[in-house]
């Protein structure tokens, strides 16, 4: 087991790794910006080392930074979150090559599921179901019309590199298309460095349901259920539960092998989650892999009773899984809201100081934040406060938790999406399970 590892990262998943850090024996380095001096992680951790200013860029994603904050604290690996460079085969292969452990799949894997036109031909030979689409990158816009009238419209364009929601267009009809698509290549190439887009066929009313998986470096994988993912704005996710309403145990199971054949194929190891779109009928496609652990694991972690980051650790370091899939038990139900400084009706960020922060407890309720009062949000990096996590029996019960625990959170100073959140937890169709993607078009818009 390691005896020392550095975080590279900020804020709650910061604080989070910390936590796990402490229970398994093992020291840990916070790296900060300036802006995050006053910082929790910084506060926990039993070393902190400032890495620049509060620019991105120039702190938590300038390598050299985080490499020289390891060497010098003698720290032996390096669990990079989520965001940031979690993602990043560079960094993950210049860990490597310094010597120390990187948290997280092989620079390959993420390299080969990071690419998202690869990702989808690697599933399509694995056996996982795929979208009708583009067999590669389309460069041309000729071609590119050609294939969607073949698919029939709608279809999207995808970033090959995307995330986030950026580089992707919508098209419902052949008007549209050139225009998104050159759109699409250019916010492409400008959030990623990569203009190469792909196109799919396009579900109109898809729920987007993720499969946890974790593996070792033994060669076993293990998947650890779904969770719905459908209630998201812009493909930001907004709200998470585990189990979906609409998965039973074959569905489950059919997911489930699915993802474990497909991270099998890649040589897959550590924590990923293989994304789903599914469609009315229960058919459900791959959409793509993220080769790192998720903002909402937690909700996994309730109904499995597994510590998703206590694994990453355990299995980076060379031990075998720590469970089966045999011993893998989906119980209860739990529900995560991203409590963001933003303002609930335009989804604008609202920085600033924290005036009062009074968290919600009581049975079946977690809150994983480094807020507190007095805390100053800054304006360089994500707007989330907090994730308020709740778990019980049921999934109705689930929901009355959490419409109790959202009315006991206090936050003042900063506009947040608290009043959303209620809002969304009192729809009948949230209630009753009918959810899509589609769902905040429908919530903010009711008369469609």
């Amino acid at each position: 087991m390691f005896k020392k590892i550095l975080i590279a990262n900020r804020g709650e998943i910061a604080l989070r790794i910390i936590r796990a850090c402490k229970e398994l024996g093992i020291k840990t380095v916070a790296v900060h910006s300036t802006a995050d001096a006053n910082s929790l992680h910084v506060r926990f951790a039993d070393q902190s080392v400032c890495i620049g200013p509060p620019k991105s860029a120039d702190s938590y994603l300038h390598v050299p930074s985080i490499i020289s904050a390891a060497e010098i604290t003698d720290a032996e690996a390096i669990h990079p979150g989520y965001g940031f460079l979690a993602e990043n085969p560079s960094f993950a292969e210049v860990c490597g090559s310094a010597g120390i452990k990187f948290i997280g799949p092989s620079a390959d894997s993420i390299k080969m599921m990071g690419d998202k036109a690869r990702a989808r031909e690697t599933a399509q030979k694995a056996g996982v179901p795929i979208l009708p689409g583009s067999e590669g990158v389309m460069t041309e816009e000729s071609d590119a019309i050609a294939l969607a009238r073949d698919l029939g419209f709608p279809v999207i364009i995808k970033a090959v590199a995307g995330g986030g929601g950026k580089g992707m267009r919508v098209v419902m009809d052949e008007s549209e298309f050139a225009s998104a698509f050159m759109m699409a290549q250019s916010e492409a190439l400008a959030a990623f460095g990569n203009a190469d887009v792909y196109i799919e066929k396009y579900i109109t009313q898809p729920r987007h349901i993720e499969v946890q998986i974790m593996a070792d470096e033994k060669g076993n994988v293990v998947s650890l259920g779904e969770r719905e993912c459908s209630i998201q704005r812009r493909h930001q996710k907004l709200i998470e539960e585990a189990p979906s309403p609409t998965v039973d145990e074959v569905l489950r199971k059919r997911m489930g092998d699915m993802a474990v054949a497909l991270a099998k194929t890649v040589k897959y190891r550590n924590a990923g989650t293989i994304e789903f779109l599914m469609d009315e009928n229960r058919n459900f496609y791959f959409m793509e892999m993220n080769t790192r652990i998720q903002v909402e694991h937690p909700v996994t972690e309730l109904v499995t009773g597994i510590d998703l980051v206590k694994e990453q650790i355990r299995v980076a370091s060379g031990e075998r899984l720590s469970f089966t899939q045999e011993q893998v038990r989906i119980k209860g139900h739990a529900i995560e809201c991203r409590i963001n400084a933003e303002c609930p009706e335009k989804f604008t960020p609202s920085p600033g100081t924290i005036t009062a922060f009074n968290p919600p407890g009581g049975p079946g309720v977690r809150v994983d934040t480094a807020a507190y009062t007095q805390y100053v949000i800054p304006p360089f990096y994500d707007s989330m406060i907090a994730k308020l996590i709740v778990y019980a029996e049921t999934r109705d019960a689930a929901i009355m938790r959490m419409k109790r625990a959202l009315d006991e959170f206090i936050i003042e100073g900063v506009k947040t999406t608290i009043p959303m959140h209620k809002k969304i937890l009192a729809e009948d169709d949230f209630l009753s399970g009918d959810i899509s993607t589609k769902f905040m078009e429908r919530y903010n818009n009711p008369a469609k």
